[in-house]
Formats: C-alpha cells, structure tokens, sequence
C-alpha cells in the first residue's frame, strides 16, 4: 500500500497571502505602472499572473496587461519531448519593447523553463527589463536564474517533487511536496487539455 507522506505545504489562504504580499512588492519595485506588463508561463503560470494583476488592480485602481507565454518550443529538451509535443497559443496583445516585464510561473526549480521563457518574451520585442515571480522557489538550480518575488523558498530534496494545484486549472489551491514512494494528489483535471 503506498505512503501517503506527502506534505501540504500551501493552503488557499497562504496562497493567497502570499500573492498579496508578492503584488506588494512588484509596486514598490515598479513606480512606472504604465511601462508594466505580466506574462504567465503555461500551465499554472497564466492564472498566477491574472491574479496577481487582480490584486495590483485592486491596490492601485489599475489595469497591468496579461500574457501567455508557452514555451515548448524554446525548451532544451525539445528533442526528447518527441514530435508531437503540445503546442498552446501564446498570446501577448500588447507592445513589450521598453516595458517591464514581469515573467510569473508556479515553480522555480532548475532555471531551465525560465531560460526557455526569456527566450521566448525576447523574440516578441526587447523590455527595458525581465523580472521573475514564481509562487514557490524549491532550489537545485543548474542555471544562474534568480527570482525577484518569491511566494514561499521551500528547501525539497532533489528526488521529491513539488505539486502546484490551482482552482483554475485544478479545481483547488493546495500546494504540496510528494516524496518518493508516495501517491500524488493531484486532483482529477476538470476537462482541460493536459500541461
């Protein structure tokens, strides 16, 4: 019978308080609101980005542009992931040249779907600037990326994994560490195509 040892690490009220307190910090970095823009890395990392810029929108009575970026075709490990990898539309409506862009995704772990990513932002126009917003920051970096707001730094072993679940996507807002040996918890997809 498997372990269910996997541990919660993130309910929906710490992520929310979390993306409260990570909104925050992106105005007091950002005093030029008219030059900011997010963009959300597929899958979890678009429905983070509209909630973020809900949250800004709440503070400061303002609309910040939202993104969708997706990277597989910038991926390093394109040539393993075969020839039918999953495309989904990317979707930037709006201008980037001299903005400055927030990337946001779920989970920072080797730094290589945010090389991918800035790839990509890179091919759509030259921002004064690229920043990163990630709701959980797990370590075992192989590339030299950094995040500049941070939902939770969560020390993982390199063998566990970090499972993000969203309402949007998921049906529920957890976040949880399953170890090895132990059985996912990722709740039944409600009819999306996979990530």
């Amino acid at each position: 019978m498997p372990s269910h040892s996997d541990a919660l690490v993130m309910d929906e009220a710490k992520i929310d308080r979390a993306l409260t307190r990570m909104a925050h910090e992106m105005l007091e970095k950002n005093r030029d609101l008219e030059s900011l823009v997010l963009v959300g890395i597929r899958t979890r990392g678009v429905p983070l980005a509209e909630r973020l810029a809900g949250k800004i929108r709440e503070i400061e009575k303002m609309e910040i542009p939202v993104g969708v970026l997706d990277i597989t075709l910038y991926r390093d490990d394109a040539t393993t992931i075969g020839p039918h990898a999953l495309l989904k539309a990317t979707l930037i409506h709006f201008p980037i040249d001299g903005k400055k862009v927030i990337l946001v995704d779920d989970v920072l772990f080797t730094g290589r779907t945010i090389r991918a990513a800035l790839d990509g932002i890179i091919d759509f126009g030259r921002p004064s600037c690229i920043q990163l917003a990630v709701l959980v920051d797990r370590g075992h970096r192989e590339l030299p990326i950094r995040a500049d707001y941070v939902g939770k730094n969560l020390p993982t072993a390199r063998e566990e994994t970090v499972e993000v679940h969203l309402r949007e996507e998921d049906g529920q807002d957890e976040v949880h560490i399953v170890r090895p040996g132990t059985t996912s918890r990722k709740p039944e997809p409600r009819g999306k195509e996979p990530a």
